[in-house]
């Protein structure tokens, strides 16, 4: 993700909006990520994503076992600041 000052994101703002075709571009103030701009083909993906909601009449024995029986990554260890709230 490219990280840009407001200033220079005014600046420059056609550029970003191209660069944000390709990747997120977060926008910064005073130092500190304030919005991202993605592309709107991202945008409608990540919505698309957002709405599907599964019931749990669509899972089969097999993939509610399995669920209860996951376990997380150690690699997911680097998330949980994610749960303190």
């Amino acid at each position: 993700m490219i990280k840009v000052s407001a200033a220079e994101f005014q600046r420059n703002i056609g550029r970003y909006q191209d660069l944000a075709l390709t990747q997120p571009v977060a926008v910064t103030r005073n130092g500190r990520e304030r919005t991202v701009m993605i592309s709107t083909e991202e945008y409608n993906r990540l919505k698309r994503r957002d709405r599907k909601v599964l019931r749990l009449q669509n899972f089969t024995e097999e993939m509610i076992e399995a669920i209860e029986k996951a376990e997380p990554s150690r690699e997911a260890e680097a998330y949980n600041h994610e749960l303190d709230g």
